[in-house]
């Protein structure tokens, strides 16, 4: 498909209502189409690297989540990486390039020393989101009780968009780390962050004590 035939299709897939959500987390170019039509247009269109370069530069939120869908992680160099994070501007934007590709990067542990350090503000947020996953994973060569201190000290006044991916890196820690998980505890008392951040019922909320303690509460009811 070319670029020109997949924007028309976006036109006649718009949605108000999907326009009027994205516009309130601050899309500004966009069609305003459902995230389950462009997961579909995805699977009709399968990797496809160069369509995928071409879409994210129209700047369109729709075009940029379908490019993060289609294109091949794998491929990209450590200069195309750099240029598609420094150029979001869309929470839903970082949010699927951390999900779909920046997680299968080779080199992703260079950009996530990088970016973490980051004035840009999208770079930082993937930044901490790549440190989330690394210590849910596991803290071998990452010194826990200073990227506590450092979440403490920074997020109260991150930018919004980076918050969300430091508490995610506080909430991984106090679930995954039992000796630390104290600390993290406090530490989200402290700073409390998302305590009164609305949730829907069934959801836990990303509160990170009320989140540490739920996840720890299901992982030891699956053990036991």
């Amino acid at each position: 498909m070319l670029v020109s035939e997949i924007l028309t299709q976006f036109e006649t897939l718009r949605n108000g209502s999907t326009f009027t959500h994205n516009e309130k987390y601050g899309a500004v170019k966009q069609f305003g189409v459902k995230l389950g039509d462009i997961r579909a247009m995805a699977k009709k269109i399968k990797i496809n690297h160069e369509l995928a370069f071409e879409l994210w530069e129209t700047g369109y939120v729709e075009a940029r989540l379908l490019a993060t869908l289609i294109v091949n992680p794998k491929k990209l160099s450590a200069e195309e990486v750099s240029r598609m994070v420094h150029s979001m501007d869309f929470v839903h934007e970082a949010d699927w390039f951390n999900s779909y590709v920046l997680k299968d990067l080779p080199n992703k542990e260079l950009f996530r020393e990088q970016w973490m350090d980051s004035d840009n503000k999208w770079a930082a947020r993937s930044g901490w989101s790549l440190m989330a996953g690394r210590v849910a994973r596991g803290y071998e060569g990452i010194d826990i009780a200073a990227t506590l201190d450092r979440i403490e000290k920074e997020m109260p006044t991150a930018p919004s968009e980076v918050q969300w991916t430091m508490n995610t890196t506080l909430a991984n820690i106090g679930i995954n780390h039992p000796e630390f998980r104290q600390k993290a505890l406090e530490i989200g008392e402290k700073l409390g962050i998302y305590r009164d951040y609305p949730v829907s019922k069934g959801c836990t909320s990303p509160f990170a004590p009320i989140w540490i303690n739920e996840m720890v509460k299901r992982k030891e009811s699956q053990a036991g």
